[in-house]
């Protein structure tokens, strides 16, 4: 009986022996594997994230260039929103609409430092400006383009909401590629439920590790009656900022393509049934290159430059890649019949 009892124990501590032999890392317990968990000592912490990130936010204020005096230089100082330090070179990237109609900017740095910038050059349509001040020693925000915002990750927003001074909040990513927000159509917006405030415009986005995932643009505001939306604020994701960017550096401003059609996404769902199943845009309005090339309101656009349409964000920004001047084929279904037409590029008008 006693041999009974003995025996499994005995199985079971040569197999324990066995497991730390092969695995040593097991020897150091469950709590190695939960850094800053229930099982350490230490908090929940994104300190470490902010102290990367936070230094490279700037606050950026304008001041009417008519105030001469020191007394009416002060009481002209207007708080703007924020701006990010993208580079030692002193190129900082906020949003369009926050350095609009400024006479003269001004960058306030977390260190003190204060600077007049000059504005490099702005982009409308993506709601982004490149300012740039001269100095040394600059932070830098952590850039990785090869990290994906993804829904479900955790990010903070840095800015300088209603001028209280730099302020961290916290939350996810609750979606991408939404459309259709932005007064100046903006597409593609990260969307997340960390508080962006007035004033956060233009400040970071930032995931865990302090790198950026995005420039905080703006929070929903369209009019829902009594409804107040909470956690719904919108950023531009980092790649598309870095993008626009160099090409702001380089030519000081944006030529898109463009081939002049409105239209809707036409699903294969939404098919009269005297038509082949098909995924494309629906032509709701001509002009310019693409009423000289022969396109039709009702046509259906389905490719494009040899590659076939699948949303209209993505074909029209693939378009947009494309060189004033450039002649790209295109096809349209009409009345249930491919026609092959040729569009010559326009340039989308500022």
């Amino acid at each position: 009986m006693l041999k009974k009892i003995l025996w499994p124990i005995l199985i079971g501590t040569v197999l324990a022996i066995v497991l730390l032999i092969v695995f040593p890392s097991l020897q150091k317990g469950t709590q190695s594997n939960f850094p800053n968990s229930i099982f350490s000592d230490n908090p929940l912490s994104y300190s470490s994230a902010v102290k990367i990130a936070a230094p490279a936010v700037v606050n950026i204020y304008s001041r009417s260039i008519n105030s001469l005096s020191k007394e009416s230089q002060d009481s002209a100082i207007t708080p703007l929103g924020s701006g990010v330090i993208m580079s030692k070179q002193g190129y900082i990237v906020t949003n369009y609409h926050v350095i609009d109609g400024a006479e003269q900017i001004i960058v306030a740095l977390q260190d003190g430092r204060i600077f007049e910038a000059l504005s490099v050059g702005s982009d409308k349509l993506v709601d982004i400006a490149v300012l740039k001040i001269e100095a040394t020693n600059l932070p830098t925000i952590s850039i990785n383009l090869k990290r994906e915002p993804k829904i479900g990750d955790v990010v903070l927003a840095i800015g300088n909401p209603y001028n209280i001074g730099q302020t961290i909040t916290q939350g996810i990513i609750s979606a991408t590629g939404r459309d259709g927000l932005s007064p100046y159509r903006r597409q593609n917006f990260i969307q997340t439920d960390a508080s962006i405030n007035h004033g956060n415009s233009g400040g970071a986005l930032v995931n865990t590790k302090g790198e950026l995932m995005g420039i905080n643009t703006l929070t929903f505001a369209k009019n829902l009656g009594n409804d107040v939306p909470e956690g719904i604020g919108f950023a531009i994701p980092t790649s598309l900022a870095v993008k626009i960017m160099n090409k702001l550096i380089q030519d000081g401003k944006i030529i898109r393509g463009y081939i002049g059609i409105d239209g809707l996404e036409f699903a294969p769902t939404q098919n009269p049934s005297d038509i082949p199943v098909v995924l494309g845009i629906l032509v709701t309005n001509t002009e310019g290159p693409s009423l000289q090339a022969g396109i039709q309101t009702n046509d259906i656009l389905i490719m494009v430059n040899n590659k076939t349409v699948k949303s209209i964000v993505e074909t029209m920004d693939e378009i947009a890649e494309l060189k004033p001047g450039t002649t790209v084929p295109i096809i349209v279904l009409r009345n249930g019949e491919k026609v092959e037409l040729q569009v010559t590029i326009g340039q989308l008008p500022v």
